[in-house]
């Protein structure tokens, strides 16, 4: 692995350690300028009231969930891009797969519900239907020929009363023949039990949220941008297997361009959010407006056990403050400035 898939495996650890490579030496010039301030401190800032400090910046590194080889590559560093403009592309070959699968198995989900929602085929109601006729004929039949000898039966020695009860058990029969193939044709007609539709139907819906998670894995083979900015960084060329959640490229928005500097403690506690500050960097005309945004609670640089009167001249504190967007394009994360604090 080379130097430069490592950096990218600490930006996707979640801030990893800072933000990239340029933290490592932003942090190496911090060190350097706390202790050419704290050389200095006696005459440089009394003199200008200037303080030391340097341009940080917040990064957003786009990664994709699922790991694939990168297809496309769609920007460069240095690029400008804003929301919705296309990254980068993995291989969509396995996740397009998965995604057909899903909707043959959601389209054979459909076709089972519906089979279980109709009754049986029409040839199948007709024969029920024939079969019904043919009883009521056969009913009809029947009662005639009971009607019959019990009419007989009234005249003494025409029939016998076995020759009654077995007419008379033929009719019965006849109607419980009736009744069943009435019973028959209905449930013919119903379709399946409603705990099978009920299955069926839950059945498909789960092949429904598989299919919605197959489109969405499809999805994320390719990236665009959520914010507007410029590409800071891509860490990875095409052709480049990338695992999952790596990042591929890193922007950095305008917005996410801040000032970072440490001031004495004689000076912070006048200090409040809000205040204006003016950068001063070379090759910059004029100074960059910003306003203070965060105040760091905590000393840094001396043990925090030691607070004689000596040593609280060596306290510093962090200061952040906030450019606005068009005057944060003009500076780079880790370029060292002058910072001039106004306070209220």
């Amino acid at each position: 692995m080379n130097m430069r898939t490592i950096g990218c495996a600490h930006g996707a650890a979640g801030g990893g350690l800072g933000s990239n490579r340029f933290q490592l030496r932003a942090a190496m010039a911090v060190a350097a300028l706390a202790v050419l301030a704290g050389l200095l401190s006696g005459c440089q800032q009394r003199e200008n009231g200037r303080l030391q400090g340097y341009i940080e910046g917040e990064f957003v590194y786009v990664a994709a969930p699922v790991g694939g080889l990168l297809e496309r590559l769609l920007v460069e560093r240095g690029a400008q891009v804003k929301p919705g403009d296309e990254l980068f592309a993995l291989d969509p070959m396995p996740e397009q797969a998965a995604l057909d699968e899903a909707k043959r198995r959601v389209e054979q989900a459909c076709a089972t519900l519906e089979d279980a929602r109709k009754g049986k085929r029409p040839s199948e109601i007709n024969a029920l239907e024939a079969l019904k006729k043919e009883a009521q004929v056969a009913l009809a039949l029947a009662e005639k020929e009971l009607k019959r000898v019990q009419e007989l039966y009234g005249s003494a020695g025409a029939t016998t009363e076995q020759e009654l009860d077995r007419a008379r058990s033929v009719r019965d029969q006849g109607q419980q023949r009736l009744s069943q193939l009435v019973a028959e044709l209905e449930t013919a007609r119903l379709g399946a039990r409603a705990d099978q539709v009920a299955a069926a139907q839950a059945n498909l819906e789960a092949l429904q949220a598989a299919l919605a998670k197959a489109e969405w894995n499809l999805g994320q083979k390719r990236q665009r941008s959520t914010v507007a900015g410029s590409v800071f960084d891509t860490l990875y060329r095409e052709g480049e297997w990338v695992p999952a959640g790596r990042p591929v490229v890193a922007l950095l928005p305008p917005g996410n361009v801040k000032l970072r500097v440490f001031v004495p403690q004689a000076r912070v506690g006048a200090m409040r959010t809000g205040d204006p500050v003016e950068v001063l960097a070379d090759g910059i005309t004029g100074p960059v407006k910003a306003k203070v945004s965060f105040i760091s609670p905590r000393a840094e640089f001396t043990p925090p056990v030691i607070y004689s009167r000596e040593n609280r001249q060596k306290l510093v504190f962090l200061v952040e403050a906030q450019f606005e967007p068009e005057a944060a394009a003009r500076l780079h994360p880790g370029q060292p400035v002058d910072v001039v604090i106004t306070t209220q």
